[in-house]
């Protein structure tokens, strides 16, 4: 497989650049963004219920005794990742601009994803249910530490929302739909489980929707004219830097402790991913929306080098699994 082979982009990668081309060209303001924007309230909501609908209560409570596991997970994700955006605050105002700054360290308080976490570990051969537990509660933990991490480490920086009127947002907007459709599983569990498919669809539409109200907003204000073309290439290094750091931290420290090599995937793909789902809506609740499409673009680079970097990693993982079995099955 060629280069180019391993790092082609994936339709969803190409539907973010456009709705970032369409909110260039055609930005809304007054009126029609208002009712987009109550829209996409109503519709991250209705994400967030379809979330917790999908969440399997069997799964929680079989990975959720490994608590060493999913503390080095969380520590990763809640302290490593905070460190390091706190670590590359002098590149704000020479390197980067501080709305993209603000855009790193919010990458870096986000929560881990919950449905690619889970597929690359099922995919290398890792602790599965053990995954399902950390990169769940990871999501949930994040409606309270991300809003209070922002707040610690950028203070009121992005015209960020007081951390408890934040929290609040979160909740009524995230959390309580999330609760709802947990609750609501016995009743619609089999309906939502039969159109995964479709509701995959649901979960990237309603992301789509939020980029494009972000944009546009940045674009109304006239963000974008004040950013340096090389902050941009800034931002895609520190990200891909960022994505090696942590998962070399994490592979070295699952490791040194003596955790399986199932649990070590686990801990690798859980403990070093972010969000794009989560952070979006977070985003838009917690800054001001001129500055909202500068904060969101480092949370939409990552995803994508995430996504290829650890698709790259989990064939490899499988391939030594493979490789490994081979002498037990000649001596068998």
């Amino acid at each position: 497989m060629s280069f180019l082979q391993r790092l082609r982009v994936d339709g969803f990668t190409l539907a973010l650049l456009a709705a970032v081309a369409l909110a260039w060209w055609f930005p809304l303001g007054g009126a029609p963004a208002t009712a987009l924007d109550g829209f996409t309230n109503i519709a991250i909501a209705a994400l967030f219920f379809l979330h917790g609908a999908r969440l399997s209560r069997e799964a929680i409570l079989a990975g959720a005794l490994h608590w060493r596991l999913h503390l080095l997970i969380f520590a990763s994700t809640f302290v490593l990742f905070p460190l390091l955006g706190l670590a590359l605050k002098p590149l704000s105002g020479r390197l980067l601009t501080p709305e993209l700054y603000l855009g790193l360290l919010f990458l870096c308080t986000l929560p881990s994803t919950v449905q690619s976490s889970i597929a690359f570990t099922s995919m290398a051969g890792g602790n599965v249910p053990a995954a399902v537990c950390s990169a769940s509660a990871s999501s949930l933990l994040g409606v309270f530490l991300t809003p209070l991490l922002m707040t610690a480490l950028a203070g009121a920086q992005g015209a960020m929302a007081h951390p408890a009127e934040a929290i609040a947002k979160i909740m009524l907007q995230l959390l309580f739909p999330f609760v709802a459709g947990h609750l609501l599983r016995r009743w619609i569990g089999g309906w939502v489980e039969r159109r995964r498919a479709l509701l995959r669809y649901t979960d990237q539409g309603t992301v789509l929707l939020v980029v494009y109200t972000a944009f546009a907003a940045s674009v109304a204000t006239g963000l974008w004219q004040s950013t340096p073309v090389q902050a941009l290439y800034v931002v895609f290094g520190v990200c891909a830097l960022l994505l090696a750091v942590v998962m070399l931290a994490t592979t070295f420290a699952a490791r040194r402790l003596g955790f399986s090599r199932e649990d070590e995937i686990a801990i690798v793909f859980c403990g070093s991913k972010k969000s794009l789902a989560t952070g979006v809506p977070m985003a838009k609740i917690l800054f001001a929306s001129s500055a909202l499409g500068a904060i969101v673009l480092p949370v939409m680079v990552f995803h994508q080098i995430q996504l290829i970097v650890c698709a790259h990693v989990a064939r490899r993982y499988a391939r030594q699994a493979k490789t490994a079995a081979l002498p037990e099955q000649v001596a068998d």
